[in-house]
């Protein structure tokens, strides 16, 4: 069923970069769910496959001393959203990661899969850089940290060198603290599809509630990979919660999006949901901060 020349199962993560460099052609696998599809359909037969899903020091999510948020790669979406500090900290990850694929997806593929495919419609990927992310990796020439933002460098591409593995996904405190979120997916169907456009909405908001003290916008699927809507962003930052000053937020994500025609949906459309969907995810960011939009 499945045409490979080799797997090497990888014992530690110091083990997964030996057999990398030792093996230069060889993917790492993980849990497959995107890897054994690809082998099915011919693209990568004959592919040498370095397993690292037997590294459990990869898993779980935890917290640091210094109150940043670490997420092993190979944690399951499952074990990401039923998890206590996702659900008390950034639970719109948690609610992005639920409506990837369905229950049997979502107990194998893992975040760290998710995000090194360098795909654009990625429901993670854009909550993750709504939420100023850091991405850990672990190499020959030992550890390296990058922003998201920084390691997505073209449709499919990531910054991941040869001989590396993505490790974990770090979220600083000052990136979560006060914040609350909502994550929109929009789809073709309601379940197990690509997102036709993916909007998450991080929120902070003063003391009194009245006005935002940032704001951060982020897409999936408005252009060639995941990005952040500066431009909008800027525009609510300090300015007094409205219905007014959320409807330019909306208009003003036109000036950081890229979307594309194709046969999910016109390039026309999906600038017009990009503007819809970041008012609704800014609306119910609000609510869910203690504010109200007047």
């Amino acid at each position: 069923m499945y045409d490979m020349k080799a797997l090497y199962e990888a014992e530690s993560t110091a083990d997964a970069v030996r057999l990398l460099m030792e093996h230069p052609q060889a993917r790492i696998i993980a849990g497959g769910s995107d890897v054994l599809v690809q082998m099915r359909e011919g693209k990568l037969a004959g592919a040498e496959l370095v397993s690292i899903y037997g590294l459990d020091e990869l898993r779980g999510v935890k917290m640091e001393e210094d109150g940043t948020l670490r997420i092993g790669s190979l944690t399951s979406f499952s074990h990401i959203t039923k998890s206590e500090l996702i659900q008390k900290n950034i639970r719109v990850l948690g609610e992005a990661v639920d409506q990837v694929g369905g229950p049997q997806i979502r107990n194998i593929g893992t975040i760290g899969g998710n995000t090194c495919n360098g795909v654009t419609s990625a429901d993670s990927a854009s909550t993750l850089f709504a939420w100023d992310a850091v991405i850990e990796l672990i190499g020959p020439e030992g550890i390296r940290k990058l922003p998201i933002q920084e390691f997505y460098i073209r449709a499919g591409q990531v910054d991941l060198r040869q001989g590396e593995i993505q490790t974990g996904i770090l979220i600083a405190k000052e990136s979560y603290e006060g914040y609350q979120g909502h994550y929109i997916k929009y789809a073709m169907r309601n379940a197990m599809d690509i997102a036709t456009l993916g909007c998450s909405v991080n929120v902070k908001l003063s003391q009194d509630k009245k006005r935002f003290e940032d704001v951060r916008i982020a897409y999936g699927v408005a252009g060639p990979v995941p990005m952040r809507a500066y431009h909008a962003e800027e525009k609510g930052r300090g300015a007094k919660i409205s219905a007014d000053i959320i409807e330019e937020i909306g208009s003003t994500v036109a000036q950081d999006i890229m979307p594309r025609d194709s046969w999910r949906a016109s390039k026309a459309f999906r600038e017009h949901i990009a503007a819809v969907l970041c008012k609704r995810a800014l609306k119910e960011s609000i609510i869910r901060s203690g504010g109200a939009v007047v």
